[in-house]
């Protein structure tokens, strides 16, 4: 693996790296992890990077990686940048015969997604997008209990994804991630919604198997000065006639990363919180709700195959974002050796998640500030 970002005092790339180094599978042989040459350098030092391999740019490290015997250079991009970048990057990648893992949102417009989604076809290469919370096992669970029947019809939808870290300036204070999250340059069109909003639009499709035909959406921007959004509230309709609510906020006051998200169908109900991912709720209109945990014994072969420890001891965040490498690296492993990968490997988000969130986006943007009463994705 060759990173782009991540560097000293960066948050997500140190969190994609232990990540992608859980299984020992995936080695980090390189990065550009700065936009400032000199920094890129000293943290690949700070990571026991040979200095050949420590590049002050990623054009640069592209360049240098492709002039590289097969055996020496890297497999795979991972992108951890503002998300300016990430269209920039990634079709750069692809043009240098490199896969791509890249952090969400996919990009900063619908336009630049299908772009990047028709070269990735053509490419025939991988790329993933880490919405990592696919990853826990309880929702894969979830996800395998709705595609089983279980459920019934699915009829309701309520996801939410309530912050509290935003409810203060902290970009006029220099708050490296507040900055370029609510800079319209380097953010997109979206702080909150692009942020968190997307995770919570990505989980409801992804564990219902439907998706968003059209919205009602209502953002806000709370503290005065800031230059997107910080709180949306939206109403769903998806593709099958179920409605849904997903709000997501980041000036909710002592909210950590309270993602949720409850399905109901006509025969039962679900329930699964981010804060507490070793549990399940199954809920029932003739008897009392199921409680699953993690590495129980009526658990789906999905759920099994993406749980490491035995029951009791928790996984969690870094876990879910190691199942996503994970079946990445497997599923390329697979690809370069001719063979069909196994169902369970190829299950990570990919280019086509990353087109559906920009889509969710837009329209979202687009409601928020026009008259029409509902908007369908485009």
């Amino acid at each position: 693996m060759g990173m782009v970002g991540g560097g000293r005092d960066a948050f997500i790339g140190p969190v994609h790296r232990m990540a992608a180094g859980l299984d020992g599978l995936i080695e980090l042989v390189c990065g550009a992890f700065s936009a400032d040459a000199d920094k890129s350098r000293a943290s690949g030092a700070d990571l026991f990077l040979p200095a050949d391999r420590c590049y002050g740019s990623w054009t640069e490290m592209l360049r240098s990686e492709r002039a590289l015997p097969e055996d020496r250079r890297l497999d795979f991009v991972s992108i951890v940048t503002p998300n300016h970048l990430h269209f920039p990057i990634a079709t750069a990648a692809l043009d240098a015969g490199f896969h791509v893992v890249c952090d969400k949102p996919m990009t900063v417009s619908l336009t630049e997604a299908r772009t990047l989604a028709d070269k990735v076809e053509e490419s025939g290469l991988l790329f993933a997008l880490t919405h990592n919370y696919t990853g826990y096992p309880l929702v894969k669970e979830a996800r395998h209990r709705v595609a089983a029947g279980e459920l019934g019809t699915i009829r309701k939808v309520v996801v939410e994804y309530p912050q509290g870290w935003l409810a203060t300036a902290l970009e006029e204070g220099g708050h490296k991630q507040a900055d370029w999250r609510t800079d319209p340059a380097r953010a997109g069109v979206s702080c909150c919604m692009g942020d968190i909003g997307t995770h919570a639009e990505n989980l409801s499709e992804y564990v219902t198997g439907l998706q968003i035909e059209e919205l009602c959406a209502d953002l806000s921007t709370f503290l005065a000065g800031r230059r997107l959004d910080d709180d949306g509230s939206v109403l769903l309709r998806f593709d099958n006639g179920a409605r849904g609510v997903l709000h997501a906020s980041q000036v909710s006051i002592d909210e950590e990363n309270a993602l949720a998200i409850r399905v109901y169908g006509d025969r039962g109900g679900l329930e699964w919180r981010q804060e507490e991912p070793n549990t399940l709720l199954l809920k029932w209109p003739d008897r009392p709700r199921e409680v699953l945990r993690t590495s129980g014994p009526t658990l789906s072969a999905e759920a099994a195959f993406n749980t490491r420890l035995p029951m009791g001891h928790p996984e969690g965040f870094i876990e879910a974002f190691a199942n996503l490498y994970r079946n990445f690296a497997l599923t390329l492993d697979a690809q370069r050796r001719g063979v069909e990968p196994r169902p369970e490997w190829s299950d990570f988000p990919t280019v086509h998640d990353g087109v559906r969130g920009m889509a969710f986006l837009e329209a979202v943007v687009r409601n928020s500030a026009g008259e029409e009463k509902w908007s369908r994705l485009g």
